[in-house]
């Protein structure tokens, strides 16, 4: 079944023009984002803990990838890929990580026509663009946005078509609860002094991003990931080392799994390790927490525009794959 795209959707919010994807602050669209997460009251974040799961792929998505039907590798790319833009541009990492979890969540409801290639690029490019709309305060143009050694450059109607499609697939649920819904309040429950919680938080920040391309960690909700991160980044702080225990954990709040948050923070030991052996340059630079970065002023935009512009025209081939869009359902059907 073909589905078809009324010019009326170059009016939707995903459009390029239209800044930002809702009239909210940037500061109301980065509420999951804000230090003063340490004053939010127990109730609201075990209500969080229950909604996530609205917010996640489905429990069989990593086995997906342990069957060979999803691509790992392929995933990783994307992922890499998001991260150097997020890099580039200075995007919150709330950004980055909201882009991720589209992804994610699209791949375990659809099939792409190819686990890699073109199909994962443009679903990276229409994942993050959506993001940067909810997070943003600037958001680049959809040609702008296609930096980083992409290896195709697409239209933004067909950019625009494909964020559509992400938006049906996601049932428009963008605000999505992460990690960064959790740090703050667990930063503080760990240390009630208040002593190390800045650096909890960034450096829990930086070890969620290490592993953000594993899918081994798919299979976590985002409070097991937050909790197993925050302390992790104990573990670098002598004072809390010695009392870090994340039996513990499930007593921050209702609704957290010891079970869950034990395995997880095993899995992320191992993977912090094996990072500052194996890649260490996967660490996201100077992360920033909770401060948001300004963008180039308008002359180094335009500026940058039209150097961006001669760059795709000389380093890049165009490739029009406008009439190429569609994926399959569960069902094979395509659409």
């Amino acid at each position: 079944m073909s589905v078809s795209y009324s010019d009326c959707f170059s009016d939707l919010l995903c459009c390029e023009d239209s800044g930002i994807l809702s009239d909210e602050s940037p500061a109301e669209c980065s509420s999951d984002f804000d230090s003063s997460s340490c004053g939010v009251e127990e109730e609201s974040i075990a209500g969080y803990i229950e909604d996530e799961r609205h917010f996640v792929p489905g429990v069989d998505y990593l086995s997906q990838f342990q069957s060979c039907s999803l691509d790992a590798s392929a995933r990783e790319q994307s992922v890499a890929w998001i991260l150097k833009v997020q890099a580039y541009y200075g995007f919150q990492p709330l950004t980055a990580y909201l882009s991720v979890n589209y992804l994610d969540r699209f791949l375990y409801s659809r099939r792409l026509p190819q686990t890699n290639g073109w199909p994962m690029q443009l679903l990276s490019v229409a994942c993050l663009s959506l993001a940067a709309k909810m997070e943003e305060p600037l958001v680049p143009s959809l040609l702008d946005l296609q930096v980083e050694g992409v290896k195709y450059i697409f239209e933004p109607r067909t950019i625009r078509r494909m964020e559509f499609l992400v938006l049906s697939v996601l049932d428009w649920r963008l605000r999505s609860i992460t990690p960064f819904t959790f740090i703050n309040f667990f930063a503080c429950k760990l240390d009630p002094t208040g002593n190390y919680v800045a650096f909890l938080i960034k450096r829990a920040t930086e070890i969620i991003f290490s592993n953000v391309q594993e899918a081994s960690f798919v299979e976590y909700w985002p409070s097991s990931i937050a909790a197993a991160a925050i302390l992790s980044a104990a573990n670098e702080i002598p004072n809390l080392s010695l009392i870090v225990d994340p039996q513990h954990a499930e007593s921050w709040c209702d609704g957290l799994n010891k079970e869950k948050i034990m395995r997880c923070y095993s899995l992320m030991q191992d993977m912090v390790v094996d990072n500052k052996r194996r890649n260490p340059a996967k660490m996201l630079p100077q992360l920033r927490v909770t401060i948001r970065a300004r963008m180039r002023s308008s002359s180094d935009s335009s500026s940058s525009s039209s150097s961006s512009s001669s760059y795709s025209s000389s380093s890049y081939k165009r490739r029009k794959l406008n009439n190429c869009l569609w994926v399959e359902d569960d069902k094979g059907n395509s659409e």
